[in-house]
């Protein structure tokens, strides 16, 4: 089977944190960095990006283990080492400041990087995310954790096994779910150290934050699909919005890129101006 997926296509990267980080960047104004989840890549924003970039100066990073930026050499998955390579990252560009957005491990990463900079994240929209310990894991997890498997997926990942996961991840409506897309994935996933590294993060111990999440102080836009579990931001973070999409599943930012662009390009002004207006009073 041929694809016509590029993996190298318009892909900048730039060293941050010991990596090599491999990132999209397109458009002018306020920076809003968007981040992938687990066994994505910086593809899982590619409309959300697009619509946004009219607007925004827009980046989008393959987080370490996934997608082209590939393994860490330490091996260390903890969320937090997450938002500390973000952190860097974006300093890397000479970016300041800017919002975040954060699809499943990326909203976790996303509401952590708010936690310990808050200075630097002007507002916070978390799609699906998760972070709570009652999340239900998703089946390429759980077949991760198993200690006979292990060693095999660490080597080796049908085809069919990404189509299958993707199919599972998306909602009961959801057609996005094609052979270019399992072929992307797929392509991805299989890149040198990613399938040994998802491995290594499946069994990374997370040390549980939820109880910080009050703490949070940055506004916040909660978007998730009616049908996903146990997760309270909405709740918890003083002061956040939230929109419920009715039939979406856990790849939102794929199956309902206008509606998610939509939700985030309407939040966004009020949250640049505000930024704006701190930023003066600190001269």
């Amino acid at each position: 089977m041929t694809s016509d997926f590029n993996p190298t296509l318009d892909v900048q990267t730039i060293s941050a944190d010991g990596l090599r980080v491999h990132y999209k960047r397109a458009g002018q104004g306020p920076t809003v960095v968007l981040l992938h989840g687990s066994g994505s890549s910086l593809e899982g924003f590619e409309r959300v990006a697009a619509l946004l970039s009219a607007s925004y100066d827009v980046i989008r990073p393959d987080l370490p283990g996934f997608g082209r930026t590939g393994p860490r050499p330490d091996r260390d998955y903890r969320v937090r080492t997450y938002a500390r390579t973000i952190a860097r990252f974006t300093a890397a560009l000479q970016v300041p400041h800017f919002v975040v957005v954060g699809n499943s491990l990326g909203g976790n990463i996303a509401w952590n990087l708010a936690l310990d900079a808050p200075e630097r994240v002007d507002g916070l929209v978390l799609v699906n995310a998760t972070g709570y310990p009652e999340k239900s894991l998703p089946a390429g997890l759980r077949l991760a954790r198993n200690p006979l498997l292990r060693p095999v997926l660490r080597r080796w990942l049908p085809r069919s096994a990404t189509e299958r996961g993707l199919r599972e991840a998306v909602g009961p409506n959801s057609a996005i779910v094609d052979d270019a897309m399992v072929d992307r994935v797929h392509a991805l996933t299989s890149r040198p150290g990613n399938r040994s590294a998802f491995v290594d993060f499946a069994n990374t111990d997370q040390p549980d934050r939820s109880g910080e999440i009050k703490s949070i102080t940055v506004p916040t836009l909660v978007l998730r699909s009616a049908e996903i579990d146990g997760q309270h931001f909405a709740r918890d973070i003083p002061g956040a919005q939230e929109r419920v999409h009715p039939d979406g599943g856990h790849l939102l930012p794929e199956e309902h890129p206008d509606w998610v662009a939509a939700a985030i390009a309407e939040f966004l002004p009020a949250v640049t101006e505000k930024s704006r207006y701190r930023k003066e009073e600190r001269r």
